[in-house]
Formats: structure tokens, sequence, C-alpha cells
């Protein structure tokens, strides 16, 4: 208890000290005539919003499941699980989510791609292009078979009316709708109403971690030994399997959107690093929570609260379990709320995002209905392909290929730092851990190259080093020409 207690404060610490300490380096004008929502006002992306509002959206967007499957997920390996959500929310995550947001707004409301390829050139442009894509319509399409499934085996089998593909299609509709609207329309009224239900599920599931009897994990328990029943090193997997929860690449593809409703540049710090903050104090109940009430459940003799917690299979019967078991009804409606509602409001500005990217290298204004149509049926006619296929290959790598657009972000953050004279340090230092981190993972993984352990970290180590080198050559060669342009006549 005593360190949930402690890793909960120092995510409250960290966004007033450390938060403010990001922020002074980017240096936030306090301004709002040349805010994108005004300067490209066009009634369906760019619109100014309540800063209250964006927050919660923002906050909806990120979250979805990611900060509590994977926190559920991560707790096996232990305690360090609460280290990583901390440290990674606050000096990472938090940083990261900020940084795409404010450098997307002095940009001009560009999406990611544009701003990464920007500060790393047109091969990362192109690349980051296609890879968004593909990331953007796989997290759709997930999360389109996700919730569909769940509500199939929610409600009794009444033939094809509640079946399945009945959901599909509905939730497939929904999203069509969502994506194709105004902003303000949909998302921008109801999403905040499901920002503040996620919210209170987690302040409910946070008072019973404090009035339930049970065993929580602290940092004195091998905090650096894995507990996972499966045995897996706690670095790199750690930090790949909990992604939402600390770091995740899938909300540099968000922020993008609220940058282009922001009213003022000084609501930065509170919308993109305190979402993240908020985010990562999901994550961190959950992951305490799960742990807690595995540890009261019958097993077999000498069966640890990780071995119980492993046996329950789907992180989506485990937030049934706790929230039902905690909550009653209320829990009941609480965890169809987090197991259906927050993965389908995720999924649809997934592929808002999408449409937004590809209209953006396609130089086609989003004014227009059909220049709309004309983008989202194609994503969702390859959504609809994929449905078909099985993603249990496919999905293995989304979660390194999460944290490695997440890693490339920070990369492009700490160029653009530089050039604007600033202390990339904040940026640079979380992209050197995360190329390690992105590197060894597939190296070692199973659904990687499966090389030995040392291996990885060795590769790890090589390429992080050989990014910073290029950083610091890149970065010499740019002072001597920004030297020279300065002593000009």
């Amino acid at each position: 208890m005593l360190t949930f207690t402690f890793a909960l404060i120092s995510l409250l610490l960290g966004y007033l000290i450390y938060g403010a300490i990001v922020d002074k380096v980017f240096a936030p004008k306090d301004h709002t005539s040349s805010m994108p929502c005004y300067t490209k006002r066009d009634g369906v992306d760019y619109i100014p919003i309540s800063p209250w509002r964006v927050f919660l959206i923002q906050f909806l967007n990120i979250a979805g499941t990611g900060p509590i499957f994977g926190a559920i997920m991560g707790i096996l390996f232990g305690p360090a699980a609460y280290l990583w959500i901390v440290l990674g929310c606050i000096f990472a995550g938090a940083v990261h989510d900020y940084m795409c947001g404010m450098i997307c707004v002095r940009k001009g409301g560009v999406s990611l791609p544009e701003l990464i390829g920007d500060e790393l050139g047109m091969g990362m442009r192109i690349l980051m292009r296609l890879c968004s894509l593909i990331l953007l319509v796989l997290v759709g399409t997930v999360f389109i078979t996700t919730p569909a499934a769940l509500l199939d085996n929610m409600i009794p089998d009444q033939g094809w009316l509640w079946s399945n593909w009945f959901w599909i299609v509905l939730i497939l509709f929904y999203f069509l709708i969502a994506t194709f609207l105004p902003i303000d329309k949909l998302i921008g009224k109801i999403y905040p109403l499901f920002g503040m239900a996620l919210l209170i599920m987690a302040l409910g599931i946070g008072w019973h971690i404090y009035t339930r009897e049970g065993w929580m994990p602290e940092l004195t328990d091998q905090l650096f030994v894995s507990h996972h029943p499966k045995g897996l090193p706690i670095f790199p997997m750690l930090c790949i399997t909990i992604a939402c929860g600390a770091i995740s690449g899938f909300h540099g593809t968000q922020s993008p959107l609220m940058a282009r409703c922001l009213t003022n540049e000084k609501y930065g710090r509170p919308i993109f690093y305190g979402s993240m903050i908020t985010e990562g104090i999901v994550a961190l109940i959950w992951a305490a929570a799960t742990i807690k009430f595995a540890s009261t459940l019958p097993g077999e003799a000498g069966a640890t609260a990780y071995e119980k917690l492993a046996s329950l299979g789907n992180p989506a019967i485990v937030v049934n379990a706790v929230s039902t078991s905690w909550m009653g009804t209320i829990g009941a409606v609480l965890a169809v709320l987090g197991v259906v509602a927050a993965p389908i409001t995720s999924g649809d500005t997934a592929f808002r995002s999408a449409r937004l990217i590809a209209a953006d290298f396609l130089h086609m204004g989003q004014k227009n209905v059909w220049s709309r149509l004309v983008l989202c049926l194609p994503l969702f006619a390859i959504a609809t392909c994929l449905m078909f296929m099985d993603f249990n290959v496919l999905w293995r790598y989304f979660a390194w290929f999460n944290q490695t657009l997440a890693c490339t972000t920070l990369w492009a953050a700490t160029v653009w730092l530089a050039r604007k004279r600033k202390a990339y340090c904040v940026s640079l230092l979380p992209a050197m851990f995360m190329t390690v981190v992105c590197v060894s993972y597939i190296i070692v993984a199973p659904e990687g190259f499966s090389l030995p352990y040392n291996w990885g970290l060795i590769a790890g180590l090589v390429m992080m080093v050989c990014c910073t080198m290029g950083f610091f050559i890149w970065k010499n060669n740019f002072n001597k020409q920004y030297n020279q342009n300065c002593r000009r006549p």
C-alpha cells in the first residue's frame, strides 16, 4: 500500500514540478489570434473548443483500454510495473504527448508524419505516412472487432440480430459517422461525458484499493526481479507491455486532433502533459487493484497472486470481475464502459486521424463533404477486409511498433528543440532510453528475431549510441551554419 500511495503522489508531483519545467523549456505564448483553430478554421477539424472539453476528449482519445489492459498484464512483472508507470509517464510519455501537441500547434496543426518529416527528413516523412496509416487502421479495426465480440458474449444469442456481425456493422457505421462529421458535432459533445465516466470508474476502484482486504506488492519485494509466471524478463518486456500507461506512439497521432482545437498555448500543459499523467494514474490504479483482487481469490496451494491473476486470462474478464465484485451493479455498468465504450471512442478517433494524415500529404482540404468521403471510404474498406484476417500474428507487432513510433517522435522533438536553441535534453534522454527498449525487444522477442538476451541489450545500446552520435553531429553542423548566418551583414 505504501508503494502505491508513493507512486500516486509522485505522479501528481511530476505534473506540478517536471511538467512546469517542460512547459518552461517550450515557452508557450499566451495568445489566441495565431492559433490554428482560428487561422485555419474550417468548421470540420479546425474548430475552437473550450479547454476542459479538449482535456477530456484528449484523455479519452489516448486512454481507451490501453492503460487498463496494459497495466493488468504489466503488474504480472511485479512492483517494477509501478516504477515504470511513474517514471515513464513523467519523463517520457507526458513529454512525448506535450511536445507532439505543442509543436503541432506551432506548425499550424500538421499531422504527426509531417511533423516528423520536417525534422528528420523526407525519407522519414514518407515512412511515417505509411506506418501511421497502417497503425491507425489496424487500431481502428481491432477496436471494432474487440468490443463487438464482448457485446456478443454479454448478450444472449438471439439469432443474427444480436450476433457478432450485428455489432460489427453497427460499430462500423458509428465510426464512419464520427470520422466524417465535424469534430464538435459528436466527439465534442459526448466524449467529455465518456471521459468523466472513465475517471469516475478509476476513482471508484481507487477507493476500494484502500478499503478492501488483500495483498499488494511493495518496492522492497525484489524490485528488479521478474515475477511473471512465464519468466519473462522485466527489461524490455515491461516497457512494451505497459505502453499507454507510460508512453505510447498512438498518442502522437491523437495530439494533433486536439492541437487543431486548442484556443491558447497556455492550455498545453494541463491538456497534453496533464492528460498523460491522468492516464498514468488510471494505469496505476488498475495495476494495484487487479493484483490485490487476485490475491484474495482461491487457488492451488502455494499459488502466488501473480499466478492467480494470470489464470484469469483475458484482461477484459479481469476488469469485469474486479468491477462487479467490488462495486456491484454500478461496477458492472462501469466495466461495460471500460471494455466496450472506451475502445470504441479510441477507434473512431484513430480513423479520424488516418483521414487527416491522408488529407495532409494529399493536400486535400476537408471542408468539402466529398473530400472527406473520398478519404473515409477507402479506409473503412481496408478495415472491413482486415476483419477477415487472423490478427494473432499481426497484433504481436503492434506494441513494438507503437513504442517505436513514440521513440521516433521523441527524436523529432529533440531536433526541433535543438533548432530553436532550447533545452533538448528533456526529450533526448527518453528518446535514447526508448531506442534501447525498441531495438532490444525486437531482437529478443519470440515474435522478433528470438536471439539471446545479451545480444538484444548490446544491439539496443549500439543503436542508441549511433543515434545519439548522429544527433550531435547534425547539431554541430547546424550550429556552425547558424553562427555563419548570424555573422553575415
